[in-house]
């Protein structure tokens, strides 16, 4: 079955028959099909033909990179400095104005355990510094030695 360059249907030919046709259009005879029960060729310009599909396919993946929001984790500790503090704020609110959401998570080690408060704070202070340009989609808890916190982008 052949497929002339404008979509028209040419009829079946034999393989000579097409490359025929496909040479005398100045076109290539492309395969679409031939796992059915008779092939089917379409006569068209094969470079253009691959081009279009790959920027087909390329802009396909930059909506899809779009559409997919991440979520960025800060690490702080309970004996965060108030310059590192502020990078990560600083950091955390461009990713925010990006549309992607934040986890906020604090390790405790060792005798800091003891003092869940003081992490607690540290989180809340983070929250707190974001508060005009993120909201809180899970308060700070904690599971076993780490405690987290999710922010998500205003609407």
């Amino acid at each position: 079955m052949v497929i002339g360059p404008n979509g028209e249907k040419m009829g079946t030919k034999n393989l000579e028959d097409a490359l025929t046709l496909a040479n005398y259009a100045g076109l290539d005879l492309v395969l679409m099909s031939g796992n059915s029960e008779r092939a089917v060729g379409k006569i068209m310009d094969y470079n253009k033909y691959k081009y279009e599909r790959q920027k087909k396919k390329k802009e396909a993946a930059k909506s899809q990179r779009a559409n997919r929001k991440e979520l960025k984790e800060y690490q702080l500790s309970v004996t965060i400095d108030i310059g590192d503090f502020n990078t990560r704020v600083k950091n955390a609110r461009r990713y925010l104005e990006k549309g992607h959401k934040i986890k906020a998570s604090l390790r405790f080690k060792g005798r800091q355990m003891a003092h869940t408060d003081l992490g607690k704070d540290v989180l809340l202070r983070f929250r707190d510094e974001l508060s005009d340009c993120s909201t809180v989609e899970k308060e700070p808890k904690l599971d076993g030695r780490t405690m987290t916190m999710i922010l998500a982008p205003i609407k």
